[in-house]
């Protein structure tokens, strides 16, 4: 019988993280490094992938890096045969990249409304689809898609954004309900509020950075490097009958009100 340990080691398995050069993207690509899992990065910033990948090979990881655009078909469609067929099998998918916008509703622009929906929510189906094909054929696989806590909530200013992580969460359950039976395992993370460069003008409002330590019962932000237990579970056969969960990851702030 394998040990608990060995179920959570992702030796000889190969995970692609979209949006991963830098903030939560790294973090968990670098927490699948750690697992023994060999990693692709993706970003569209040629050089800042290219920094990312060097710095995570670095750490003894085992690293490729492929740039494509997640919301062109044509551009994802052309990375994953190229991953496929000249790296490797993905055996693990992580549909990590996102943007936000932030402007009240009224006047939010409607080029932007379309922004926030190709990236944050069109792109984790036209990722998905391609990979998972090859992995439906191979009879296993692992998706986990990045929601958020504004999955469930909502604040001024993001409602487009929480639109998009709220259908992010209701297609991770379908993929599930129709991926199952193929031997893929389909599951989201939701973060809540995560210390990256994509909420630094949060960080440096006092005032709202006030109101996070207050409303977050564990009384802080969290730390990239905490998402990492999370994604490797989720990846690993300890999870190999987790499906079509959401797993939350926010210091209890959805636990309270």
């Amino acid at each position: 019988m394998t040990s608990i340990a060995d179920q959570f080691s992702l030796a000889g398995k190969r995970a692609l993280v979209t949006g991963s050069s830098r903030g939560l993207g790294y973090a968990m690509a670098a927490a699948l490094a750690g697992a023994g899992a060999a990693v692709v990065l993706n970003a569209r910033d040629t050089v800042a992938l290219g920094a990312a990948a060097q710095d995570l090979a670095a750490t003894g990881a085992t690293v490729n890096a492929v740039a494509f655009d997640v919301t062109s078909r044509d551009s994802i469609d052309e990375a994953v045969t190229h991953i496929e067929n000249e790296i490797g099998p993905i055996d693990i998918l992580i549909n990590n990249a996102g943007m936000q916008f932030r402007s009240s509703l009224e006047a939010f622009p409607p080029e932007r409304f379309d922004q926030v929906i190709a990236t944050n929510l069109t792109s984790v189906f036209n990722v998905s689809q391609p990979v998972a094909r090859h992995m439906i054929a191979r009879g296993r696989g692992k998706i986990i898609n990045i929601c958020s806590l504004l999955s469930e909530l909502s604040r001024p200013s993001v409602a487009p954004y929480a639109a998009t992580k709220a259908a992010v969460a209701n297609i991770t359950r379908g993929m599930a309900v129709d991926w199952a039976r193929h031997g893929l395992n389909v599951n989201g993370i939701a973060p809540g509020y995560f210390a990256t460069e994509l909420n630094e003008a949060l960080l440096k409002d006092d005032k709202f950075n006030a109101w996070i330590e207050t409303r977050t019962p564990m009384g802080r932000w969290g730390q990239p490097e905490e998402l990492g237990g999370a994604v490797v579970f989720l990846a690993s056969e300890a999870a190999r009958f987790v499906n079509g969960h959401i797993l939350y990851v926010d210091g209890a702030f959805t636990a309270t009100v």
